[in-house]
């Protein structure tokens, strides 16, 4: 493998074309301005390395980045890529990730719009990241103890997975097909809407409207905390740990709850089964129960 260090590049496709190459210590930058540095190359091993030109890694495969800086002027820094592994850096250049494939996450900061969007394989640990249609229309998701703020995230997604994750986000995972949640919690507005085959287990739910035009949605040992208006035309089976402000016209299966502030119930549709539990058995089972 060839090794490049302690230069500056700011040409056009400064690095065109590498295969097998280990680039460290370098800056991408200048007044050359110049465009997509490693386009079409294989077998690349990126360290400790400063990116503000834009498009650096397109149509690359075999890809590794590790502890490097990618700036808001370095835009749309990895597309259609695959076997690609990032592992503590910063990425905050808007549209960062989009058509890849193959992709691991580790320890990494990103402040990116419209990042990760149609990508087929990632995993994600130990990441923070703030952006707007977070993952958009991607597939095949693993995130572990990753922290998210933004709006309109996991839209149109398919088959994922989350354990001990944060995030605060309005219309997160609206039409995802496939997601469970683990040992989460989720806060926003309008949560998951038009889903089908999500699954929340051990959640803390917060905000209003969640979970609303659902399909084969399951919630077992969740929080609900200021959610009102909860479930609307939902197909839902739930087991709920915590008072409901308010519940609206499920559509169908039943859910069980502690307290619920108000239940609306005010459409013929509505056939969803709401057990008020006052205490539970050894056995999980309900001892005291009205049935709403």
């Amino acid at each position: 493998m060839k090794t490049i260090e302690n230069q500056t590049f700011d040409m056009e496709r400064a690095l065109y074309g590498s295969d097998g190459v280990l680039v460290r210590n370098c800056s991408f930058d200048g007044p050359a301005d110049g465009e997509s540095a490693f386009k079409e190359g294989r077998d690349i091993e990126v360290e400790h390395c400063f990116f503000n030109l834009r498009y650096p890694f397109w149509h690359d495969k075999g890809l590794k980045i590790t502890d490097s800086e990618m700036t808001q002027a370095c835009r749309a820094a990895l597309w259609y890529s695959d076997h690609v592994e990032i592992t503590g850096c910063r990425l905050h250049g808007i549209k960062a990730l989009r058509e890849c494939s193959d992709v691991s996450i580790n320890n990494c900061d990103i402040i990116s719009p419209e990042f990760g969007w149609s990508v087929r394989g990632i995993r994600m640990e130990n990441t923070t990241a703030e952006s707007e249609y977070f993952m958009m229309r991607s597939e095949n998701l693993t995130f572990r103890n990753v922290t998210f703020k933004g709006k309109y995230s996991f839209q149109y997604i398919k088959n994922a997975t989350f354990e001990n994750c944060i995030f605060d986000t309005k219309d997160a995972f609206w039409h995802g097909e496939n997601v469970t949640v683990k040992n989460s919690v989720v806060k926003g507005e309008y949560l998951a809407w038009y889903s089908n085959g999500l699954t929340l287990v051990n959640c803390k739910i917060i905000g209003t409207q969640p979970l609303c035009y659902c399909k084969n949605l399951k919630l077992a040992d969740c929080e609900m905390i200021d959610t009102d208006l909860a479930f609307e035309k939902s197909e839902v089976e739930a087991v709920i740990t915590t008072k409901v402000d308010s519940i609206k016209n499920p559509l169908s299966g039943r859910i069980q709850v502690p307290g619920v502030g108000e239940l609306i119930m005010d459409e013929d549709t509505a056939k969803g089964e709401v057990i008020v539990c006052g205490k539970k058995g050894s056995d999980g089972c309900c001892k005291i129960c009205s049935f709403a």
